[in-house]
């Protein structure tokens, strides 16, 4: 699309030049046209993933490029089946190392993708929500408070929009939006008549046509995605990263000293000393480790979305395992967020309202009886037209309400009471909007009623937010003073309702109003209330009792009535006997609530900025707090959370930007599974880097004992590189394929200050190393006389003992061999190829013999030896560590 002076124009040149209707918007079938001319709405985040850099970067580590000049050598030295073994083996590898980065950085780039957020467009007349990266020239995109704007557009209507543009313009005040045409030299900052990819709506809402999408809008110019930031290392990644280093100095100086000491005492010849030294290196530097961490996590992250839980950022993972105090959301979250109205409150009266969902079916009673619905329509149709829902489709194309599940039910009220939308927003044209926010607690909209020829505002709100905007009360038809003792009968209501478990708002009008301002706001006309039910989750109370019995504090924050939030909380499980409203917490200083925080799981009435108050205070103590969040004031709770949660049905852009893992459903079972498969993965990360560093230990004192006490050199470069290849390959990425253990929940949450490898894990590494090496060092002993057979024993029983090594380590989480075909499969696939190496002609190659039963006979003697020593140190371990994993 060339760029053009759209803010400069009017509308009817819009839609003539993009081809598009402003009352109906783009039919599916251009739609769809236009996608395959412009391409889809995204912008290009740089250079894509290479594979020739990834397998080219699988052989730039030095110790490589010395080991294979020494092979070089060694071919010139007549040994040329060592080399050609040590390039295939390398090589093989180099293969293997690409195979792990390439599909981690898929990984990566997968949950990028499912990370597009949606969008409302007018399509063939129907508002309907699509994919963002859907967006084509000439659609026509809705906007409401808290959305990303998806792409450039010049705005066609508003109410009271304000937009952050300081991602663009570096500005940091939101900028006050309108429609009208402005002058051709404009100034980017000052179209105001203009909305722009990636910055944020603060406020209001409005409706604009697509003008730019992709790389053609300002953003696309500058070629980079603003949001998007630049991958770091996770503190998995670093942790791992910085112990390679120091384990790579290790064994680069013990592989020295065997050189030394081979060099010495030994009779080898030189470039086998070399070979071996090298090769040892090569095989023992746990260089792929961080590769392996990232691809665990990046594989893990993908598992989590069958979850419902989309992790935006990879060192989530890690925090979820530590996760020890939930903070969430009641509505949607606990319950099942399809609001239901139940009861209405009007002229004294209390009328009954049957139906479930947004069912249009239903019945309205006064004791029992049928009752006559247009005695309530004034209330009903303040609660349809002070009201945003709309009618319109789903992803899928079915027809729904599109709103806010309270606004929602509201509209579905009226329709019971046959008040039609269309009919009801053609009476009355709205003038303006005052929006509701979470500090105002209110909505208020000014409407030009045709029929009868006036203006009139309608409030909707929390019950006392609105009575305390009310001097009069609509009674036997008309307007009388709001007395005191009138007022209080009618929060006595509210708190009966609330009572009922009730969601309640109050409605109140006024008359003779010219346009949408605070100061409409006042001297209202008080009309009644509408409660309505949202049933808590089935589900939802095992998942709590879940999370307790791990150790997990559940606290609900919501900004319901006190009493509603207790009867919900009752329901399921939560302690109820105590509870603190949002003022409760104004009246507390830091240190109070610090206090008050730990015994208290219902919070009411909160705003957001209790939100963070109450995180604060947990953290305090010392929690590790998961902090969910929707609308766009909670995203400074959400982004200052150990683990910040967004809601991906009805949450908003800003706050899905900060949050570090979306809730696709916005159910909190999904949270409890969430931290189980976090759980899940850290131990399998676990798992496999002791596993790894525990078999190189094992392979590194095997050699430098030998060297030191004189043995010759045990392994050559070729057997210690296959080794490496036959057990740092397949068996240690099926580990990452491990299942949970059962008992996962039943565990405390780990220290927040915990990392991967614990001063336990050390101990296992080293002292595991130091095992292997002396029960296999008595074989090389005893068969030193035929050095082939010496090797072949040691070659063989090193390959056998790693193999035992995982499964020994599986143990501590009580999971059986059989719980993971896959390991089985890599051991038994792993055994097969080195049985091929020591049985066929291959085996002179590798400078092994064919083994005897009596030399099976000395291995399992070995491995008898080896197997004991290992449960008599893990006992060990067990007294001094106190714990099991």
């Amino acid at each position: 699309m060339v760029q053009e002076t759209w803010y400069s124009r009017e509308e009817n040149d819009l839609e003539k030049e993009l081809d598009t209707s402003l009352d109906s918007g783009l039919s599916e079938d251009k739609a769809e046209e236009r996608r395959e001319k412009y391409g889809k709405n995204e912008i290009e985040s740089g250079k894509a993933i290479s594979p020739l850099e990834i397998l080219v970067s699988q052989f730039k580590d030095f110790l490589i490029w010395i080991l294979l000049a020494a092979a070089v050598v060694s071919i010139f030295l007549g040994q040329v089946v060592d080399a050609t073994l040590i390039f295939i083996i390398l090589i093989a590898n180099g293969i293997f190392g690409f195979v792990q980065d390439y599909k981690a950085e898929e990984s990566i780039q997968a949950l990028k993708d499912m990370s597009t957020p949606s969008t409302f467009v007018l399509r063939d007349g129907e508002k309907r929500k699509v994919d963002a990266t859907e967006l084509v020239p000439g659609d026509i995109v809705f906007l409401s408070s808290g959305d990303a704007v998806p792409a450039d557009g010049r705005i066609l209507s508003q109410e009271n929009l304000k937009v952050d543009e300081s991602a663009l313009t570096g500005e940091s005040e939101g900028v006050d939006k309108h429609n009208s045409v402005l002058e051709e030299d404009t100034p980017l900052a000052e179209r105001k008549n203009m909305v722009y990819r990636n910055t944020t709506v603060q406020r209001g809402s409005g409706k604009f046509l697509v003008t730019s999408t992709g790389m053609d809008t300002e953003v696309g110019k500058i070629a980079e995605s603003i949001q998007e930031s630049e991958r770091k290392d996770t503190p998995f990644q670093e942790e791992v990263n910085a112990l390679g280093k120091k384990i790579g100095i290790i064994i680069l100086i013990v592989s020295a000293l065997v050189g030394l000491a081979e060099f010495t005492v030994g009779n080898s010849q030189l470039i086998d000393i070399f070979l071996a030294s090298i090769g040892l290196a090569v095989a023992a530097v746990p260089e792929g480790l961080p590769a392996v961490v990232t691809l665990a996590l990046a594989m893990g992250s993908r598992k989590m979305v069958d979850k419902d839980a989309l992790v935006r950022r990879l060192p989530v993972v890690e925090s979820l395992g530590s996760v020890d105090a939930i903070c969430t959301d009641k509505t949607g979250t606990l319950t099942e967020d399809r609001m239901t109205v139940r009861k209405v409150f009007y002229d004294n009266m209390e009328v009954d309202v049957s139906g479930t969902g947004y069912s249009t079916e239903g019945e309205f009673t006064l004791g029992g009886k049928e009752f006559d619905s247009s005695r309530i329509e004034e209330l009903l149709t303040c609660g349809a037209v002070c009201n945003n829902a709309e009618k319109g489709l789903d992803e899928e194309g079915s027809k729904t309400y599109l709103g806010s599940p309270t606004e929602n039910a509201l509209l579905v009220s009226a329709e019971k009471a046959g008040l039609d939308k269309e009919e009801l927003d053609n009476r009355y044209d709205r003038l303006g909007e005052v929006p509701f926010s979470s500090d105002r607690k209110r909505m208020t909209t000014v409407n030009h009623d045709k029929e009868n020829d006036r203006n009139v505002a309608f409030m909707k709100g929390a019950p006392k937010e609105v009575l305390g905007r009310c001097d009069r009360i609509k009674l036997d038809g008309k307007e009388k003073e709001l007395t005191e003792e009138r007022r209080e009968e009618v929060l006595d209501r509210v708190e009966e309702f609330a009572g009922e478990a009730l969601r309640v708002l109050g409605f109140a009008y006024r008359e003779g109003v010219d346009e949408a301002n605070p100061e409409v706001e006042n001297d209202m006309v008080f009309l009644g209330l509408q409660g309505m039910i949202d049933p808590p989750r089935e589900e939802v109370k095992d998942a709590i009792d879940d999370c307790r019995n791990a150790g997990i504090k559940v606290v609900m924050v919501t900004g319901d009535n006190k009493e509603t939030a207790k009867a919900i909380g009752g329901e399921i499980g939560f302690k109820s006997d105590k509870a603190l409203t949002g003022s409760d917490i104004d009246d507390l200083s830091e240190e109070e609530l610090a206090e008050e925080v730990e015994g208290v799981e219902i919070f009411a009435r909160v705003s957001p900025q209790h939100k963070v108050r109450i995180l604060e205070a947990l953290q305090s103590k010392g929690f590790n707090v998961a902090m969910t969040g929707d609308g766009v004031n909670d995203a400074p709770a959400v982004k200052d959370a150990d683990v910040g949660i967004s809601m991906g049905e009805r949450g908003t852009d800003v706050t899905e930007q900060t949050s570090d893992m979306v809730l696709l459903d916005d159910n909190f079972v999904s949270i409890r599974d969430a931290i189980s498969e976090g759980r899940g993965i850290f131990d399998n990360i676990r798992k496999f880097v002791n596993y790894l560093l525990s078999a190189n230990a094992g392979e590194v004192l095997l050699v430098f004992l030998g060297s030191i006490f004189g043995l010759g050199l045990v392994l050559t470069a070729v057997q210690l590189l296959w080794i490496n290849l036959l057990t740092d390959g397949l068996p240690a990425l099926a580990l990452g394929a491990d299942p949970k253990s059962e008992g996962i929940m039943q565990r405390p949450p780990r220290p927040k200050s915990e990392g991967v490898i614990t001063k336990r894990m050390l101990t296992s590494i080293g002292g595991i190393g130091v095992l292997m090496a002396v029960t296999l060092l008595p074989l090389f002993y005893f068969n030193r006389g035929d050095l082939q057979q010496a090797r072949t024993l040691v070659f063989t029983g090193l390959v056998i003992f790693e193999f035992v090594r995982i499964q020994a380590i599986r143990t501590r989480y009580d999971q059986s061999i059989l719980t993971n075909k896959w390991l089985i499969a890599a051991l038994l696939g792993s055994l097969a190829l080195q049985l091929l190496v020591v049985y066929s002609p291959l085996n002179s190659y590798f400078g092994v013999v064919p083994i005897a039963l009596s030399g099976w006979y000395q291995i399992a003697g070995s491995l008898v030896g080896f197997i004991t020593l290992t449960y008599v140190f893990v006992k060990l371990e067990d007294h001094i560590f106190q714990e099991k994993h």
